[in-house]
Order: C-alpha cells, then sequence, then structure tokens
C-alpha cells in the first residue's frame, strides 16, 4: 500500500441504544469437539457476533472499570461482581483453596480458575433491579437473558418478562485509544434502555442497592470506625467511614509464646512441614532474607533440615496445635510470615474445632504482626493451629511471638487502611434515593423505550503495602468517589460517544467477529489488578493478579496490545525505568524485575530495545528516542559484549523467561538477539549514528547466516547445549515454541529478516505438525522424561504445546541443577506464546494455521467452560496474553512510522478488506474495495 493513502476525517455519535438491541443467542456448534489439526478455512469467514445465553452466563466476568483502577467485572446477566478494588495483597482474581485436578492441589497460579472456573461473588451485596410501579410494586424477572462482549463494551439484553417490558444494557467504563487519562476512570457505567411492551402506560423504576463496601475486608480486624452515607450535591449517594475513638480496656498484654524454649513444649505437630522443633532464626536459609523475627526461634515450615532444596523444602505439608486457653483479651497479636494461601498456609483460631479466625502469610519471609479481632468470643476456650498444606510456590508459613492483648499490634491507621476510602452511586441527570439507594424513575407510553444510566465509581486512594507506593494515581486526580462521578458526568457525552466510536471503528471489519473478539480482549488486562498506576504516574505491573513484582521484561516483551492501543504507557515504561530507573548506565543492563531483582534476563533486554523501536514507530516525533537513544545503545552494546566473536550468536549464561539461565547456542534468544540488532540499527539511522548502525547491521547478517548453518536441522531451528553446563535446562533438538521470536517481532515492526522465508516456514510447518494438538492430552499423556506442567489446557482441550521432542532429547532437556522443575513448562500450553506463533505464521502467509492457533485459546476459553476474558498463566489475567494483538497487526500488515507519519498495510487476505488502525495521530478504520482502491478514516484525532 502506498503511504500516501486518501484520508478522510469523521466523528460518528450515537445514543447507546442505538448499539444494541434484541440479540440472537450463536448456534451451539462451538460446542463440537475440535478439528483445527488439518486446518479450516471456514476460520477466515466473517460468521455471526458470539451471543451467549442461558448457562454459557455463569463464568463470565469482563473487566468493566477504568484502567489501572482495580477489577469489577460485568457478569453474563448484566450485574457487577468481583470487585477486587480494594488493594488487598492477593494472588488471582478469586482466591482459591482445596482445588485438585488430576490428583495435583492447585492454587491460582497453577491452574485453579482454569480447571474450576468461579461463578459470581462479591466482598458485600450490591445489584441492579427493574421495579414496575403499582399497588404493590413487583420486582420484574426477565425468561431470558442474552449477553455479548465486545470488550470494552459488554452489551446485555433481557426479554420474556414477567412484566410487559424489554430492557437491554450497555455497560463499559470509557475507553478512548492514545487517551490514557480520559479511560482511567476509578468508575464503570451502565446504560439500560427500558421499553414498555404493552399495550397501557407504565412506570418503572430502575435501582442500584448496595452495602456499604468501605472496609470491606478491614471490618474482620477493627472496629475503630463508623460508616456513614451522604446524598452528593447531584443527588446521589456517597458511601465514606470514619475513624472513632478507642474505648477498649487497655490491660497489660500476655505474652503466650515466643519459642524461647526451643522446643514445642505442649503444642503437638503432624507431618513433617514443622521438624521436630522451632527454628533457630540463624540456622534459616540465607536465600531467606531477614526475616525480622523479634525472637531467637521461630516456627517455620520451609523445612530443609535434611538438605531439601528451595522446592522441595516447600513440599512438606502438618500441623502444629497450641495447649487449649481462655480468651480473655480482645486481639491475638500474632508475627506471621510465609504464603498467602487461605486455608493452607494459615494460623487458624479454632473454638470448638470450628474455624473462627484464620489469616495467613503475605508471600514474604519478613515476618509482620498482625491481629486477630476476638472480643466476640469472651471467655470461650480456643486453640491455635498452624497449618500448612500446600505444596507449591510459598507452601509454607512462619509464626513467632503470639500475645494476648486489649489493643491490636502495629495496626495501621484508619484512613490508611488499603480499603477505606469512598463510594459513589448516581444517575446521569440526577438520582432519587430512598434508605442509601439510588434509583430513577420513567414513565413509559406503549411502545415507547427510555434511557437511564448508571454511575458506579470508586476512590480507594491507599496501595497494598507490598507495592512501591503509597498511593493509587486516581487519588492525585479526584478527591473522593463523588469527584469521580461527577467528572464522568460532566463529560458523559464526549466519553460515551468516543468509547462507542472505538467500539464500532474495531467490529466495522471484514475479519471475522471471534477473531476481532479473542485478538483485542486481553487489553482488559489493563483495567484489572494485574496493572497499576501510582500517584508519580509510575506504570507497574504484575505479570499476573498479585504473581512476580516488578513488570517484567521478559513477560511484558510479548504483549502487543499496550504499545499500539496506549503508546503513552510503553513510553513511559521505556523512558522512565527500562531505560532509566533499572538501568546500569557503568554497563548498560537492564534490571528485569527493576527493584525486585537486578539482574539481566537476555530475553527481556532485547524485547526491551525492539519495544523501544516500536514505541519510537507510535511516536508523533524524535523526541522520546532521542531523549533514550544513548541508554538504548549502551543496552544494545552490552548484549554484543555477551557475543564474544560478534558472530551474531549469544554465548554464556541467558537467563530467560522460563525462569533459568540457560548455556549454548540457543535459537530462540540469538534471533532476539540478531531482531534487537535490526532495530538498533534502524534507530541508529534515525538519530545519525551511522557507524553504529553499520556495526549493528554487520552482526546481524552474521547472526543471520549462523542461525541456518549453525542451529537449523533441516526441519527447524534448535538449541545446541554447552556440555560444559549439565545443570542448564535446554531444549537440545526440541520443536521450541519460541525458536523464532526474534523472526516474529521482526514482522511487528517492519525490520529485514532474521533469517529466509524457507527455513521460516519449514520451522513454523514443524510447529504445526509436531506441536499442535486438537486435544493436548494426546501429547502429555504420552511424553516421558520431562515430568510435571500447569493445567492452562486439559484433556479434550486443542493448543500449541511450549515444546516437543519428535527426535527425541526430551530426557536430556532436564538439566542436573536445582532448576529441573522448570522443564515442566515444556509440556504446558500457555496462551501468550501461542500467540506469538500464530502471529508469526499469519505475518508468514500460513494464515489458516495461525486462525487455528488463535482459535484453539478462542475455543479453550469458551464461556461454557470458564470465563473467556480471563487468560491464565501462572494467575490470572496475565499480561504475557496481550500479544494476541499482534495476531491482529499481522492479519492486517500494518506497518506505521510516526516520525515520518508513514502508516500501510499488506492484509492477508484477497478482495475487498476492512480493519481498525491506530497511528501516533489518532485512530480509525482502513479499507480495500475488491478493485484494489484504499481509504483511510479517521474517527478520532489525537
Amino acid at each position: 500500500m502506498s503511504n500516501n493513502l486518501s484520508r478522510r476525517d469523521f466523528i460518528a455519535t450515537t445514543t447507546a441504544a442505538a448499539v444494541v438491541g434484541p440479540l440472537a443467542a450463536s448456534a451451539p456448534a462451538q460446542q463440537e469437539p475440535m478439528r483445527l489439526k488439518a486446518k479450516n478455512p471456514k476460520l477466515r469467514s466473517r460468521t455471526e457476533p458470539e451471543v451467549y445465553t442461558g448457562a454459557d452466563l455463569k463464568y463470565i466476568g469482563m473487566p468493566i472499570g477504568g484502567l489501572f483502577a482495580g477489577t469489577v467485572y460485568l457478569g453474563g446477566d448484566g450485574q457487577l461482581w468481583n470487585w477486587d478494588v480494594f488493594n488487598q495483597k492477593k494472588e488471582g482474581a478469586v482466591e482459591r483453596t482445596n482445588t485438585t485436578f488430576m490428583g495435583e492441589t492447585l492454587s491460582q497460579g497453577t491452574g485453579a480458575n482454569y480447571v474450576d472456573p468461579v461463578h459470581q461473588q462479591s466482598p458485600f451485596t450490591q445489584r441492579f433491579e427493574l421495579i414496575l410501579l403499582g399497588k404493590p410494586e413487583k420486582r420484574v424477572h426477565f425468561g431470558t437473558i442474552k449477553f455479548r462482549g465486545e470488550y470494552p463494551v459488554g452489551k446485555v439484553s433481557y426479554s420474556q418478562a414477567d412484566a410487559d417490558v424489554e430492557m437491554t444494557l450497555v455497560a463499559f467504563s470509557p475507553f478512548v485509544p492514545l487517551e490514557v487519562e480520559s479511560s482511567s476512570f476509578p468508575a464503570t457505567t451502565l446504560t439500560f434502555a427500558i421499553k414498555n411492551m404493552g399495550a397501557a402506560s407504565a412506570s418503572y423504576r430502575l435501582q442500584y442497592f448496595t452495602d456499604n463496601p468501605v472496609l470491606s475486608h478491614s471490618r474482620t480486624t477493627r472496629s475503630d470506625f463508623r460508616l456513614m452515607s451522604a446524598k452528593t450535591d447531584s443527588g446521589g449517594v456517597l458511601f465514606s467511614a470514619q475513624p472513632t475513638a478507642n474505648e477498649a480496656r487497655r490491660r497489660r498484654p500476655v505474652i503466650f509464646e515466643n519459642w524461647s524454649s526451643g522446643t514445642y513444649g505442649k503444642w503437638v505437630t503432624t507431618g513433617t512441614a514443622f521438624g521436630p522443633g522451632p527454628r533457630k532464626v540463624t540456622d534459616l536459609p540465607s536465600y531467606m532474607g531477614p526475616v525480622h523475627a523479634g525472637t531467637e526461634y521461630v516456627v517455620n515450615t520451609h523445612n530443609n533440615r535434611n538438605g531439601e532444596d528451595v522446592v522441595q523444602a516447600d513440599q512438606h505439608v502438618g500441623t502444629l496445635t497450641s495447649p487449649e486457653f481462655t480468651i480473655d483479651r480482645d486481639y491475638i497479636n500474632m508475627r506471621v510470615g510465609g504464603g498467602s494461601h487461605k486455608g493452607q498456609t494459615c494460623v487458624n483460631l479454632l473454638i470448638d474445632g470450628r474455624v473462627v479466625r484464620s489469616i495467613t502469610g503475605h508471600d514474604s519471609n519478613e515476618m509482620a504482626w498482625t491481629a486477630l479481632d476476638v472480643r466476640g468470643f469472651n471467655s470461650q476456650t480456643a486453640v491455635i493451629q498452624v497449618v500448612d498444606s500446600f505444596t507449591g510456590g510459598w507452601g509454607q508459613i512462619s509464626l513467632g511471638e503470639v500475645e494476648f492483648s486489649d489493643t491490636p499490634r502495629n495496626q495501621t491507621p484508619l484512613i490508611e487502611a488499603p480499603d477505606f476510602g469512598t463510594f459513589c452511586v448516581e444517575f446521569v441527570g440526577g438520582s432519587d434515593v430512598a434508605n442509601d439507594v439510588a434509583s430513577r424513575t420513567v414513565e413509559l407510553q406503549p411502545g415507547e423505550t427510555k434511557e437511564v444510566t448508571l454511575v458506579v465509581a470508586w476512590h480507594f486512594p491507599n496501595v497494598d503495602r507490598s507495592l512501591p507506593a503509597k498511593t493509587n494515581w486516581y487519588a492525585s486526580k479526584w478527591k473522593d468517589a463523588a469527584a469521580v462521578a461527577a467528572d464522568l458526568i460532566a463529560n458523559w457525552t464526549t466519553l460515551r460517544d468516543k468509547t462507542l466510536a472505538w467500539n464500532r471503528t474495531w467490529y466495522d471489519s471484514t475479519l471475522p467477529h471471534w477473531f476481532l473478539d479473542r485478538t483485542f480482549v486481553n487489553t482488559s488486562i489493563l483495567a484489572t489488578t494485574t496493572c497499576h498506576r501510582f500517584e508519580d504516574g509510575r506504570f507497574y505491573f504484575w505479570e499476573g493478579i498479585g504473581c512476580c513484582a516488578g513488570t517484567c521484561t521478559h513477560v511484558w516483551g510479548y504483549a502487543q496490545a499496550i504499545g499500539r492501543v496506549f503508546p503513552e504507557v510503553e513510553r513511559y515504561l521505556r523512558s522512565k525505568i527500562d531505560f532509566d530507573f533499572a538501568f546500569h548506565k557503568d554497563s548498560g543492563a537492564i534490571d528485569y524485575r527493576a527493584e525486585y531483582h537486578r539482574i539481566v534476563a537476555h530475553d527481556g533486554q532485547c524485547g526491551c530495545i525492539l519495544r523501544a523501536y516500536r514505541e519510537h514507530q507510535m511516536s508523533a516525533d524524535k523526541a522520546f528516542l532521542t531523549g533514550i537513544w544513548p541508554n538504548v545503545k549502551q543496552a544494545m552494546q552490552y548484549l554484543i559484549n555477551q557475543d564474544q566473536g560478534h558472530d551474531g550468536i549469544l554465548d554464556g549464561a541467558q537467563y530467560n523467561t522460563l525462569d533459568t539461565a540457560w548455556y549454548g547456542e540457543i535459537a530462540w534468544i540469538s534471533s532476539l538477539y540478531v531482531a534487537a540488532l535490526r532495530a538498533s540499527e534502524a534507530m541508529a539511522k534515525d538519530m545519525g549514528d551511522s557507524e553504529f548502525a553499520d556495526q549493528c547491521r554487520s552482526i546481524a547478517e552474521s547472526g543471520s547466516q549462523r542461525l541456518v548453518s549453525q542451529l537449523f536441522n533441516g526441519e527447524y531451528f534448535i538449541h545446541k547445549i554447552d556440555p560444559n553446563h549439565p545443570e542448564s535446562n535446554n531444549t537440545n533438538k526440541g520443536c521450541h515454541i519460541d525458536q523464532l521470536y526474534g523472526q516474529s517481532w521482526a514482522h511487528q515492526v517492519g525490520l529485514p529478516r532474521i533469517v529466509p522465508k524457507k527455513e521460516a516456514l519449514s520451522a513454523l510447518g514443524a510447529l504445526f505438525k509436531y506441536s499442535f494438538y486438537d486435544d493436548v492430552w494426546e501429547y502429555r499423556r504420552k511424553v516421558r522424561g520431562i515430568p510435571g506442567g500447569r493445567w492452562y489446557a486439559i484433556p479434550g482441550d486443542p493448543g500449541l504445546v511450549m515444546c516437543s521432542f519428535p527426535h527425541g532429547g526430551a530426557a536430556e532437556s532436564v538439566g542436573k541443577g536445582g532448576d529441573a522443575w522448570a522443564t515442566g513448562y515444556f509440556n504446558e500450553c500457555m496462551s501468550g506464546f501461542e500467540y506469538q506463533v500464530a502471529a508469526h505464521m499469519i505475518a508468514e502467509d500460513m494464515v489458516d494455521e495461525g486462525l487455528a492457533l488463535v482459535y484453539a485459546i478462542h475455543h479453550r476459553y469458551r464461556p461454557s467452560m470458564r470465563n473467556p476474558y480471563n487468560e491464565i498463566e501462572c494467575s490470572d489475567h496475565y499480561g504475557r496474553a496481550m500479544a494476541s494483538y499482534g495476531a491482529f497487526v499481522s492479519m492486517c500488515g500494518f506497518q506505521v512510522d510516526g516520525p515520518k507519519h508513514k502508516m500501510s498495510f499488506a492484509p492477508k487476505a484477497k478482495g475487498a478488506f476492512r480493519c481498525a488502525f491506530i497511528n501516533e495521530q489518532g485512530w480509525g478504520t482502513y479499507s480495500r474495495t475488491g478493485a484494489g482502491r484504499e481509504l483511510v478514516e479517521y474517527a478520532h484525532r489525537a
């Protein structure tokens, strides 16, 4: 496509009622067994939008809040649920205990929410209702509810009511590509269109009932507050809380246990976790760091007394139970550390054999005081039981001093509690309020439809103490939830119209609806507690909710959505974190988890350079690149220094996203290295640094040649192991999912080829032949030599396994050191990796195969089986899944050079074609007629 496209600006607006009418449910054909291995050309067809009803609604949870503002789900029935907006430290969208599958006990990180998805739940009671007015009033019930998800917009239709009425719902939080601030309201909106289907006039009241949710979690451990509610200036309801004076009797605390004897005394143990007695703090393994026990001895179930490694030490289980005592103080204060697995790594208070209070660790070896509020159990007989029944990561619990007291030890001031804040409910245009219930009444003539828009806003400023900040960004912009709602309502028409314009633009396409759904759905991860923004403007991401700190370079290097939809975020991460805060000016090294793990991940280092180039392409001028170029250049030089012969193949230890250092000549990481060299060459040219550009090009050309001559086995690309490092995991002769990750990246940003197309097609064909299964169990049940693997695809699911071994080598892939456990990854299916390969296949014109991979994931996450909006890998809403947007980029053949104001398309479809685009200037629609005429129409200018 030429760079001189005809451009026509337009802004189309509409009311929400025009967006959704009665929805037709999808045919049940999607439930049939998958037959994707043989390729299915039908996957290219436009298809109808997928609409769900009945049992398919039960797991649906679409993130529906603003970016970086916590997690709120829109259920399949239109109700809001989950409500993870209270800054709680936890792993997973919903924490799980005692989930078992294939004989294994699973956590949120190992697939619990995949194999056993949760239904709607909430930490407080809330719901909307439609009331038919009259004598008496009547709550309307609908016999048929249908859901259509088009993130960021959810659409629900309600029919077959027990009254003459039908209703539709359009729900979203404002979402405007290229406008981060407009998309970051800690709020959501629900617009209801109510239609009178009867022959007489009728009046209906749409109301939203909620408990006061402030301090929902703190209430179990404290009572020094008073819940409050008040009307807002515009007629809504603002829920809040205020501190009250602590009137507790202050008797001297009683020390119940401090382990000073070095024995368990009258405490009773079961299992092997607790060993023969408490551990001397100085005898704990050094890798645990300072535990701040406060005593000479401590209970600790990370049992390495017999030489167990870090994984084995967490696999011991057991209980430790105290002698009975009578409760005669208001609080039991305990110094606790270890894992945060509810019911599995915990300290329980039991009365009559029943658990009445329970606390966990906080996924840290550092012990902290925690208080159990026992005021309701005065004079009752109780025991304390320490439990460790979890055998995975953080399968440990530690307990120090235990004291009985009338005051909680080291309790956070109320106004600093993570769930202290405000919550607001308003209707656009004003609300009626009675008994803290906000509502709007509409009078309808026969056949008439009227809309009401509900705004639900929250404001909980204080972030969890484990995060590197004190308050959320939104607290620096709005003083409370009422201010959030007021601002949103004041700008409602503009925000609504922009959001719905983007929704129309994305779906005004010739691409299949299912493909558009799946490739954009993971952008919703930004609207979950995986992703945070702090008061100083810092963007900070877990890998998945509560899992693995520090905006990990090698996980987020797969994500393509943010850099295309909200490039401001990625520019910040490059300029303020990767090439600043986490950057070592003396060497060019980038700490892959910033302050949380100050070492280099080689795949992550390559990815930071490639992403710097992508962010430059999505910028309107050279200012961004100019600001970071010296450090980008030095980061590239760091990698060149790891290439001893400057031959384009990395040497030495290469730490990577599979959580270990690999050695040898690795096609995967060296292909990324060559791609980073090509990106550096391009950036050097733009910066006028021809000498460095020539150096990068020379090494890249050598690397491309050596990848083929040394690491291509005639069918696919391999890993030549280093015999001097038998402790290192490896893929040796295996067919590894990321073997050409560098070539995949090159397609995303328009770089020269990393390997010739012939070899690339052969390697991708081998992946499809050897590693893609209509039923992954057919691989996992037969593989030998590699134990384990987590369950992100179960028997009956299609998927691309991480590494197959068609010519042997599985047993040899397991290193002889302590990292052997990580080879279990090879048996898994993880969507982020699969999307990377799918995007590459599509870019290489293997469109049917690429679509088959994307559809396999879409099928795995069909709503009859689990939440289609939560792609899981080592916790929920996992960041790597944002690689899905890369498949869309490949299908459109999209390329952009923002500073030069150039944009081009090379669609992977014949004939007429239409798709959305986002560039440095705005967003809109690209179209090509059957005759080849091209047109770009802007729906929004940045």
